[in-house]
């Protein structure tokens, strides 16, 4: 026994996402990782069969969970129930939550699109040339549409949410481990979503993103604070991605590329001084 933490890395090498490599960046992390812990990569559909020889999992480049909901449902309950650490931890109320998330932060007044999944609350979104549907157990853009107000009452609800298509500029991302801002990427372009350069945040940028990373209370783990500019000049939210989020480690200057690095190795080496293996 080399007598160094034990982990085991959930990634889909072969998940094929539109303008990303995950393998490549999942390649690049481990073999950094490796330096510091006893490290086993492995798909998500063996992290049960695999955890209990681990001292943590860390949740990586693993590939939108509804393809495989049934034992991502079951790798989390037995996770909970054996007191495995996994990181991100499973309390995150972002995606890894599902969206309800956007429904809060639109009651609670937070600059988020404006997201409402009842007929009787249709009202509240703000007049749109069109509304995108999208499913509340959605990802990667699966199963979205877009409609005109007109046939926003012919709509399913239930398992949807509806909200106004925003004319915006750009997306912009914020890249985060624990509660330390990393670095920010967006797309010019808002037909190439990831087509992505080097972002420098404002001052107002930050303090934007920081208020969903302070809402979303994670102790520990990488989150990605997804936004649109808006045509008027201002952020809303468009995603907090705290399950698997893909963080474009390609783009980004070597020096940030090892500060995050860094960053995360220490995030870990943290998790697992907090949650020891029972």
């Amino acid at each position: 026994m080399s007598g160094r933490p034990r982990v085991l890395f959930v990634t889909d090498l072969a998940y094929q996402a539109r303008g990303r490599r995950y393998c490549d960046e999942d390649v690049f992390l481990t073999s950094r990782l490796r330096t510091d812990f006893d490290l086993a990569s492995c798909h998500p559909l063996d992290a049960a069969a695999l955890m209990d020889a681990f001292d943590a999992v860390v949740v990586r480049n693993s590939g939108p969970v509804l393809h495989y909901q049934e034992a991502y449902d079951a790798f989390r309950a037995q996770a909970l129930a054996g007191g495995t650490p996994v990181y991100n931890p499973l309390c995150g109320r972002g995606d890894m939550a599902g969206k309800q998330y956007l429904l809060d932060l639109t009651a609670a007044g937070y600059p988020v699109i404006p997201t409402v999944d009842r007929p009787a609350d249709l009202h509240r979104l703000p007049e749109a040339g069109q509304y995108a549907v999208k499913p509340k157990a959605g990802a990667d853009s699966i199963g979205l549409s877009f409609v005109s107000r007109e046939r926003l009452g012919d709509l399913a609800f239930g398992d949807v949410l509806v909200q106004p298509r925003i004319d915006f500029r750009y997306e912009v991302s914020f890249y985060y481990v624990d509660d330390a801002f990393q670095y920010a990427l967006y797309a010019p372009d808002p037909e190439k979503r990831w087509v992505l350069e080097p972002y420098e945040p404002t001052e107002a940028d930050l303090a934007f993103a920081r208020r969903f990373i302070a809402w979303n209370t994670l102790d520990h783990g990488i989150q990605r604070v997804d936004a649109c500019r808006t045509a008027g000049g201002g952020l809303l939210l468009v995603e907090l991605e705290d399950l698997n989020p893909y963080l474009s480690l390609e783009l980004v200057p070597h020096r940030t590329r090892e500060a995050f690095v860094t960053a995360l190795t220490e995030s870990l080496h943290r998790f697992l001084d907090a949650h020891p293996r029972p």
